[in-house]
């Protein structure tokens, strides 16, 4: 809980999943630019491109000592990953970044993600947002943002019809 916003994790937890559906998304060459959005306000508070870039590898430092997670991307190709990341925030937060990723749904399943998982990367994302001092204000917005995209990490594929 936040003194001055009340409780986070309800957004944080909503997010962060998110976040995890980027691990097996292929990373294009070079990342796609286009014309910033009319309000680019949460990217600019953000930091804009640098910002972001080094909030995401400070989420990846913060996984990397995390074993509640940490295993979750042992396969993972960690410059992939940051790039991923990187243009998905710079999208989500009104930048002129075009994440052109997998869907998050085909992403994430057979992972067996659980509420567990869930949470700790929250908090991992959490701990490096405050790491970079950004306002409990400009943190709920981005996690707002990226809360959007729970149901679809969430999603569990239909079990087929037995015959």
């Amino acid at each position: 809980m936040d003194a001055v916003n009340g409780p986070r994790q309800p957004v944080l937890a909503g997010a962060l999943l998110a976040l995890l559906g980027l691990l097996a998304a292929p990373v294009p060459a070079t990342a796609a630019v286009e014309a910033a959005p009319a309000d680019d306000s949460l990217y600019q508070a953000l930091g804009g491109l640098p910002g972001i870039e080094g909030l995401m590898e400070g989420l990846l430092v913060e996984v990397a000592e995390d074993p509640r997670i940490v295993h979750l991307f042992r396969l993972s190709n960690i410059d992939r990953l940051h790039a991923k990341l990187v243009l998905q925030v710079c999208e989500l937060s009104g930048g002129p970044c075009k994440y052109d990723g997998e869907p998050m749904g085909p992403v994430h399943a057979g992972l067996n993600l659980t509420e567990a998982h869930f949470n700790a990367l929250v908090e991992d994302l959490q701990k490096a947002m405050e790491k970079r001092q950004l306002p409990v204000r400009v943190q709920n917005r981005l996690l707002k943002q990226l809360a959007a995209l729970h149901g679809e990490v969430m999603a569990r594929p239909a079990n087929p019809p037995r015959q």
